[in-house]
């Protein structure tokens, strides 16, 4: 990584955007106003015993649209987590847009001068002014490297700390509302989970940690590219790398089945092969993070190249290393062994597993809730016949009646926190299985899970996840 400009003599540079009281007030200001009315709302809905209702969610909706920042984010990942808010606000959610109108070219100039010094456009053959994309946390340049690469440059919007801390602040209040007014989930545990992934998207060196990671992992694998970071024009709140064009995965809806299929067999694989050995997952299942290539586009002088061919010759571009989960090797475990409980139907070892995850204090009535999830979840992995994720269910139907039968239930029985551990995992799940969706693909998915978890062991996993992690450089 490239060092930043330092101070005068031997001191290191004071952090201009560091997490400052003054600019978190400033964030409190912004965010809270539209977030107040909100949650007097829901108060009062919960103090005349009046139910969650649908325009109540829509104001939250309309108070968080036109904000930028961390704020979206969390509201996405609230509306990709099962149960980590009432359904009528998960439904509203789900329709923010990731996009945000990018910041101009005087930005542009004193984030890139920063990082790079006065001279930083010396450090590129090309630069473009415009963004590429601009999301909630950064946007994206196109451009060219002096070795005739062609490259991204990532480049985090300013005084992103403060306003991660501030609106996670209100993220805490909200959710502590909505364990008030809806009790079958404790999220207690989901806003420490979703705080901890949230900071860390904001270290770019990290991030370029988890894409050398990702391509060891993927090193002999021709059907998933990885892009390699350029260390040199990197640094914290920098992060270039190597570009990877390819189509969206949603233009392939239209392709012949054994296109789809190979597509589907290959996002399987990004996505198990890391977790069943090597206890990661790609956390942000969002459609944008993965694009589509036909092998031989990928660059010769590209770390990426790693010869070889799949079936039909498409490759996944796996993009967006920010929110990677690394996970025990006990809980890898623990979702494993419950694979196994669930196809034996022993209530007795999916309790076991359900511990292995985290979950404590769980009695038979809640083991045989969670198994209704379970279930849902294992489905296609338990099938050992060529079928689609969702087997005849539209897909605005899927998972829903099972999702509503163990929210009623846990709102007897419950209330259930769930494992930090679970929160990304059953995220990560279901976005890979609308992946499946969106493609129609009609694959044996137990067939592809069995390879992936042949001869499991958990101590092999373990060293295995603890080799990789120092070689790639991913911090402790």
């Amino acid at each position: 990584m490239a060092d930043r400009p330092s101070g005068d003599g031997d001191r290191p540079a004071r952090d201009a955007e560091g997490n400052r009281l003054g600019r978190r007030l400033q964030r409190y200001a912004q965010v809270g106003g539209g977030m107040s009315g909100v949650a007097a709302r829901l108060v009062g809905n919960r103090l005349f015993g009046d139910r969650l209702n649908e325009s109540t969610a829509r104001e939250l909706r309309e108070a968080l649209g036109g904000m930028k920042g961390p704020i979206m984010k969390i509201a996405q990942l609230l509306s990709s987590i099962p149960e980590a808010v009432p359904k009528e606000f998960a439904e509203e959610l789900s329709q923010l847009q990731s996009s945000a109108p990018p910041m101009g070219w005087p930005f542009v100039k004193r984030r890139m001068r920063a990082e790079l010094g006065a001279d930083w456009q010396s450090h590129f053959k090309s630069f473009e002014r415009d963004a590429a994309f601009a999301a909630s946390l950064g946007q994206v340049h196109r451009a060219v490297a002096p070795d005739g690469r062609a490259v991204v440059s990532k480049l985090q919007y300013p005084d992103m700390q403060s306003a991660v801390e501030a609106d996670l602040s209100q993220l805490r209040v909200l959710l502590q509302i909505f364990r008030r007014v809806d009790s079958a989930i404790d999220t207690r545990e989901i806003y420490q989970e979703l705080s901890e992934r949230l900071r860390e998207e904001l270290d770019y060196e990290r991030e370029a940690a988890h894409m050398r990671l990702y391509d060891l992992i993927f090193e002999a694998d021709p059907r998933i590219i990885v892009p390699a970071p350029v260390p040199e024009l990197s640094t914290k709140r920098l992060l270039t790398m190597t570009r990877l064009d390819g189509e969206p995965i949603l233009s392939f809806r239209d392709h012949p089945l054994e296109d789809r299929n190979e597509i589907a067999r290959s996002m399987f694989a990004a996505w198990w092969h890391p977790f069943a050995r090597y206890g990661v997952i790609h956390g942000d299942p969002h459609l944008g993070n993965y694009t589509v290539r036909t092998q031989d586009d990928v660059p010769a002088q590209s770390s990426t190249n790693k010869g070889g061919a799949s079936e039909s010759g498409w490759a996944i571009n796996l993009l967006d290393y920010g929110c990677i989960r690394i996970f025990p090797p006990a809980f890898v475990a623990g979702v494993i062994e419950l694979y196994h409980a669930i196809a034996s139907d022993d209530r007795d070892r999916a309790a076991a597993a359900y511990e292995r995850w985290g979950f404590t204090g769980l009695n038979n009535e809640m083991i045989d809730t969670l198994n209704i999830w379970a279930k849902f979840i294992y489905g296609p992995l338990l099938d050992d016949r060529v079928r689609s994720i969702a087997d005849g269910v539209s897909p605005a139907e899927y998972g829903r009646k099972e999702a509503y039968r163990v929210h009623q239930a846990l709102k007897e029985l419950g209330p259930v926190t769930p494992p930090r551990e679970f929160v990304f995992m059953d995220r990560a799940a279901i976005g890979l299985g609308a992946v499946f969706l969106h493609l129609d693909a009609e694959l044996n998915f137990h067939e592809m899970f069995m390879e992936a978890i042949e001869g499991f062991d958990v101590a092999a996993l373990e060293t295995r996840q603890r080799e990789a992690l120092d070689a790639a450089g991913v911090p402790a």
